[in-house]
């Protein structure tokens, strides 16, 4: 039924219309579905570069605060516990390597173009409260100590500035060092406990994933500028198949539609009698085929005409 409807408004419609607007309406058709497709597809292609984009970016800075980590681990630690640089009886937060990744990144959201990136190591069972983790981090947390195989967790999360494009990583207690400052308070060192207290960041374990770095980084700039491209692109595209209709159109006025709305005209007024003219055949192409036809039929119509007037005589 549905078939009939679309045959029975449509067909009436199309065939109505003068051939040029058939080959008008046939370009447009065509041109649009093409910039519908290519815009779909480019739209995917941009979106799935933005998401690279965005997953570099996170994994650069979380290749980069290991580093800092490990500077820290192997340079500073050893500088101060040896002397080095001030007292070893005294506690440096400086030498614990989540204090310097810390407040090297804070100091890196100084700069404008980053002050939307974010970086934690958030604990459960923190020392310095800051690095407390909500429950969507613990959830991480307990994701890698059920999950022992798994190395890194990505993914997309809503904040309240927007939503962000997350990589979380495992700190695990992997040196018995570290027990000296996280087993017990009675062993900690006292300027540490007059620094942080003996609440918090006691009872760890060797082996124990204690804690997970999380680098959060703003999606909001990127596909922004994806969507900007995009429109780019599509408008060019746009632009490009409206001249090149406009040119097809005009290529086939000349080589076509004129050609055989000459011919149709001849043809009416050689049907009444009208005129003596022949079909235009000066084209090489399957037009002019059909004028010498044509002219070939006239000819023979106006002998088979003479022939029965002289016979009818």
């Amino acid at each position: 039924m549905s078939t009939e409807i679309h045959s029975t408004f449509y067909e009436p419609m199309f065939k109505n219309l003068r051939l040029g607007a058939k080959f008008g309406l046939i370009l447009l058709l065509a041109s649009a579905c093409t910039i519908v497709g290519s815009g779909a597809m480019l739209s995917f292609v941009l979106q799935q570069n933005a998401e690279r984009e965005i997953a570099s970016k996170a994994g650069m800075l979380m290749q980069t605060m290991l580093a800092i980590r490990q500077y820290t681990d192997l340079n500073v630690e050893p500088a101060i516990l040896s002397g080095q640089m001030s007292d070893e009886t005294d506690f440096h937060p400086e030498r614990i390597p989540s204090f310097s990744a810390t407040t090297v990144f804070e100091n890196l959201r100084g700069n404008e173009e980053y002050r939307s990136f974010f970086y934690k190591e958030a604990a459960p069972n923190p020392t310095n409260l800051r690095d407390k983790a909500d429950a969507f981090e613990e959830a991480l947390v307990g994701r890698f100590r059920s999950e022992t195989a798994t190395k890194e967790i990505s993914g997309f999360r809503e904040q309240p500035g927007g939503e962000v494009f997350y990589v979380a990583r495992p700190l695990k207690v992997s040196e018995p060092s570290c027990l000296q400052c996280h087993s017990t308070p009675e062993i900690a060192p006292k300027s540490m406990l007059n620094v942080y207290g003996d609440k918090n960041g006691f009872g760890w374990k060797l082996g124990e994933i204690i804690a997970i770095q999380l680098i959060s980084v703003p999606v909001e700039a990127v596909y922004a500028s994806a969507v900007r491209s995009w429109v780019l692109v599509v408008s060019i595209l746009a632009g490009f198949f409206v001249i090149f209709a406009g040119v097809i159109t005009v290529l086939l006025r000349q080589t076509v539609t004129l050609p055989i709305v000459r011919m149709a005209q001849t043809a009416e007024q050689v049907s009444t009698g009208q005129s003596s003219d022949n079909f235009p055949e000066d084209a090489g192409d399957e037009i002019g085929m059909l004028g010498k036809a044509f002219n070939r039929m006239k000819a023979s119509l106006e002998i088979a005409f003479k022939m029965l007037g002289e016979h009818s005589r």
